[in-house]
């Protein structure tokens, strides 16, 4: 059973940075403007400097002239942060995908990787090496997950009403989203607010997105993203 404990994390310059050009589209700024922005966020222009510096050396931004964008390794981080944010569910036709496991002797690190791939591919660990979700979503599969595992169509005999509880916490997900909605529109601060906001964006990646007949009459997913997408307007009219 997956669970999604989400704590918001304090925003430093480097956060500040991210919380700008993942949102950005093309996400790029001049080095100018991610000052003022981590000015506006209570970052003195000394620390973004030197995290912008940091940042160049480690590859996680290029430089052109006075430039800054994100390297490729974080382009395809905020393509798969926007899909998963914005990822919509096909009807249900009542099957089911299941992921079987099929890498055998890999290290300790590869096995935690691929189980990380397949939580944010929306999968559910029904025992070890074993992977569930309904068949509602759309998209191909991460390759680094197609090929360590056999996903197949299935139409289990254990009613779904079973099925779910053990492969999703949903109680504990619509516990953090409730959470962290009143938190986001509680906080007066910006830096406050981009810092609960990127909690959010964790807690939305692992937002199961399962066929509306399996989820609580009252879940809270829908009036999340609503939530996050009216914020993440505010930060663009910024």
């Amino acid at each position: 059973m997956t669970t999604t404990p989400q704590a918001v994390r304090p925003l430093t310059a480097r956060s500040a940075i991210l919380s700008l050009l993942l949102g950005a589209h093309p996400p790029e700024a001049p080095g100018s403007s991610i000052v003022g922005w981590g000015r506006a966020l209570g970052v003195t222009e000394p620390a973004v400097r030197v995290a912008l510096t940091r940042m160049a050396a480690a590859g996680d931004l290029d430089r052109t002239d006075s430039v800054y964008r994100l390297s490729p390794r974080l382009l395809r981080r905020q393509e798969r942060q926007d899909a998963a944010i914005e990822q919509r569910t096909l009807p249900w036709s009542g099957e089911w995908r299941a992921a079987a496991i099929t890498v055998v002797g890999a290290s300790a690190g590869a096995r935690a990787d691929l189980r990380q791939r397949l939580g944010a591919a929306r999968f559910g660990e029904l025992r070890e090496g074993f992977w569930m979700r309904p068949d509602n979503l759309d998209g191909a599969p991460d390759p680094a997950v197609a090929a360590s595992v056999e996903v197949m169509a299935v139409r289990p005999e254990r009613p779904a009403a079973e099925l779910v509880p053990m492969l999703f916490d949903l109680e504990g997900w619509a516990g953090s989203a409730h959470e962290l909605t009143a938190s986001l529109a509680a906080a007066e601060h910006l830096a406050d607010r981009i810092a609960i906001a990127a909690a959010v964006v964790r807690h939305l990646v692992a937002d199961p997105l399962l066929p509306e007949e399996l989820l609580p009459s009252d879940w809270p997913g829908p009036g999340l993203r609503s939530t996050y997408a009216t914020f993440r307007e505010e930060l663009v009219s910024r």
